[in-house]
């Protein structure tokens, strides 16, 4: 049934526009440098891990601009006033295995202290269908501001479709899931978009 579902989705959505709430990274010329040696693929090792790192933390820091702030003013050392935002709410993330945590450095690098869960989500190669194998979700989930969901590829968007469902399952609202993912299908990213409107996916 899930697989005919996801034909089903992928006829009605092949041809659409990308949603507003999906945010593709600015192609700067830092991305756009980054890539080329990601891509060239005589990159060494080392660098290869360093630069993927880089792109992780611009794809986190960008999903930090889907967080909601406030004013606050605080008072600087030299005894002046700064009119700055401090963020409303916990942000948390959910890494999905074994994948997903190749974006962990880039997350940590931008919010240290985040809270992280775990699921791994496999294909059963007897049906084709997603099955959710394993979750670790921090129990206080449904009441978090923000919930970054961390998966490096997405094609067909099956798993992704699942590990949005689990969350929503555990009480966290569509609207404050923000799917993190290095690589995506157009497809994919419209299918889950069609499921799930309120969400937003940076990629």
């Amino acid at each position: 049934m899930h697989q005919n579902e996801l034909k089903r989705l992928g006829k009605i959505v092949e041809d659409a526009p990308l949603s507003k709430n999906v945010l593709v990274l600015q192609q700067s010329p830092q991305v756009v440098g980054i890539h080329t040696l990601l891509m060239g693929g005589d990159v060494e090792r080392e660098d290869f891990i360093f630069y993927f790192d880089r792109v992780a933390a611009l794809l986190v820091e960008r999903a930090t601009e889907c967080m909601h702030y406030e004013p606050q003013t605080v008072e600087t050392p030299t005894g002046k006033t700064y009119a700055g935002l401090r963020q409303i709410g916990e942000t948390s993330a959910v890494v999905v295995l074994r994948g997903g945590s190749v974006l962990e450095t880039g997350l940590k690098r931008v919010i240290p202290d985040c809270r992280t869960g775990r699921m791994l989500i496999q294909t059963s190669w007897r049906t084709g269908e997603p099955e959710l194998h394993y979750r670790k979700l921090p129990d206080d989930i449904a009441t978090h501001e923000r919930v970054l969901l961390l998966d490096p590829q997405m094609s067909s968007g099956g798993a992704a479709l699942m590990a949005v469902r689990v969350l929503v399952d555990h009480g966290v609202p569509e609207e404050n899931i923000v799917f993190v993912t290095y690589y995506a299908g157009k497809l994919g990213v419209n299918r889950m978009m069609s499921v799930f409107p309120g969400m937003k996916v940076v990629v």
